[in-house]
């Protein structure tokens, strides 16, 4: 018998991969909510939407967690096993000018389906955190148990949060929550808005690149295949009530590596324009990511040379017609 699966956020870049996933399973009933919201453009969701669509059957809500009568609703028509919890406000740099949204949605949504895992006995709560929690660690790698009380960001700071409210259901509502902190995912179907693919398709159209700083930062740049497969592990994980993992490929890049790849991949070279530091970057992110391969046998396996061609290969098929 199939099981029941909420995916929240399951029209956006790893929600959509985790769906596709599980789809290909054919062992779950698959129910997506996402507010389709334009952060970025609502019709790269509704793409995501058809081509899930198209790879089995699904449940969808267009709905905002900030919202828990539309939440309900969902509820009262399903029975749910196992929740991930990925719909969120994301970015740093955004939140600096919204910090309300980003409270708004990432601790009170959070709370909106916590409080409905509680009132429909749901015992499996896997929860999208991020590297961001982290802040400015002078320890690297960043380990699970490093404190997480100095986020520099008011997204980070939203994401500290829901890991401590998660725990605090778990303990007081015996549900298992496992929050998983993402380490800068790229791929195919990546948000326009993150590096690897905003600097793509500057690039590709010959326009300048903003570049913060000295490009000296770095970061654990981790491909979508790796994530997922630590998020499907996250699900069946039966563990202790409440757990932390970091999910990164445990490697740093320089960004003026990076840029060098992506050169080398898109076949071009970048004009780039130099800025000041941007407020609420971190210098560099790193994951301890021992704990996940042991308790979730995580196993990361496509390195920063590897993945960028695919990431290319995605865009110039998928947007070669796309303009600035």
């Amino acid at each position: 018998m199939k099981k029941n699966i909420l995916v929240t956020g399951g029209a956006g870049f790893i929600g959509s991969h985790l769906v596709e996933t599980l789809l290909r399973e054919n062992a779950w009933n698959v129910t997506v909510v996402d507010d389709l919201n334009d952060f970025y453009s609502p019709d790269i969701k509704r793409a995501n939407l058809g081509l899930l669509r198209r790879s089995g059957d699904i449940q969808f809500f267009e709905a905002d967690i900030r919202c828990s009568d539309s939440l309900q609703q969902v509820f009262d028509e399903n029975r749910f096993d196992v929740i991930v919890h990925l719909a969120a406000r994301a970015g740093v740099r955004p939140s600096l000018s919204e910090p309300k949204l980003y409270v708004e949605t990432n601790i009170n949504g959070t709370v909106n389906l916590l409080e409905l895992a509680r009132k429909y006995d749901v015992k499996q709560f896997v929860f999208g955190s991020s590297s961001s929690v982290y802040g400015e660690n002078e320890k690297v790698p960043f380990a699970e148990d490093d404190p997480i009380f100095k986020p520099i960001s008011p997204y980070a700071a939203t994401k500290a949060a829901g890991e401590l409210i998660c725990h605090t259901y778990s303990h007081l509502f015996d549900i298992r929550t496992v929050c998983l902190r993402f380490f800068t995912v790229y791929g195919a179907r990546q948000r326009p808005d993150l590096a690897i693919h905003k600097f793509s398709k500057l690039i590709y159209f010959g326009q300048p690149i903003q570049v913060f700083g000295d490009g000296s930062t770095r970061r654990d740049y981790t491909y979508i295949d790796d994530i997922i497969q630590g998020v499907r592990a996250s699900i069946d994980y039966d563990g202790s009530m409440h757990e932390v993992f970091n999910l990164g490929e445990s490697e740093t890049t320089e960004l003026g590596r990076l840029i060098e790849l992506l050169e080398a991949s898109l076949g071009k070279k970048a004009i780039i324009e130099r800025l000041p530091p941007q407020p609420g970057d971190v210098p560099i992110t790193f994951a301890d990511i021992s704990k996940a391969r042991r308790l979730l046998n995580y196993s990361p396996t496509t390195k920063i040379e590897q993945g960028i061609p695919k990431f290319v290969e995605w865009f110039k098929t998928a947007q070669p017609a796309v303009s600035i």
